[in-house]
């Protein structure tokens, strides 16, 4: 019982940051399309949220440009957009930064998933 309760809450606690850098990288996204050439939307989102939250890590301006890859990558693929909340960070990271196509993405996604259980 104790091992069930902390694999469920380990992955209540994934899915909501994962939905986080969803929503974050969505926010950055639009923020870019809006902004004027030579804003660093990036730069002072990073900023904001140091000075704002200097005891949360993982939101520097690479993490941020990953975010937002993540949201990019993933918006116009439902499945796929779902499947990634049943992963981890670094399980995303991996699949969309190295393959480029929507069954690509799936396909690795599926297999992560089969493999965890």
């Amino acid at each position: 019982m104790i091992e069930a309760a902390r694999a469920r809450a380990y992955h209540a606690v994934n899915t909501i940051l994962i939905d986080l850098y969803w929503r974050v990288g969505e926010y950055i996204s639009r923020k870019l399309e809006s902004a004027a050439w030579g804003e660093s939307v990036v730069d002072e989102l990073a900023s904001y949220i140091r000075r704002c939250h200097p005891d949360v890590r993982g939101f520097a301006r690479p993490n941020l440009f990953r975010m937002r890859q993540f949201y990019e990558v993933y918006r116009y693929e439902p499945t796929v957009s779902t499947l990634s909340r049943q992963l981890s960070w670094s399980h995303n990271l991996l699949i969309f930064s190295r393959c480029k196509q929507a069954a690509a993405h799936e396909f690795y996604q599926l297999q992560l998933l089969h493999a965890e259980k």
